[in-house]
């Protein structure tokens, strides 16, 4: 998809994964609105998904994990703060 290509996937996969995901979209596209997909077709939706919307998945999973660490670093130094010696 050279046309409106304006930046690079956030993210790649394997070989394996890549045409195991293709697989599923051209399975998904079949099923849900009878459309047969090429595997040209199947990867250029992919490309789109890990362009664009796999950022927003990336950078939410990244804010969870931040929030999940500084619950823990909090907690962690309440538990010095009690062992500390008076």
């Amino acid at each position: 998809m050279a046309r409106g290509r304006s930046k690079a996937p956030l993210m790649t996969l394997t070989v394996d994964q890549e045409r195991d995901a293709c697989q599923a979209i051209k399975r998904f596209m079949a099923d849900r609105f009878e459309l047969d997909l090429g595997s040209f077709e199947a990867a250029e939706v992919l490309e789109l998904f890990a362009r664009e919307i796999a950022p927003h998945y990336y950078n939410r999973a990244i804010f969870d994990v931040q929030t999940q660490l500084k619950e823990r670093f909090e907690s962690i130094e309440s538990d010095l703060w009690a062992l500390e010696k008076s």
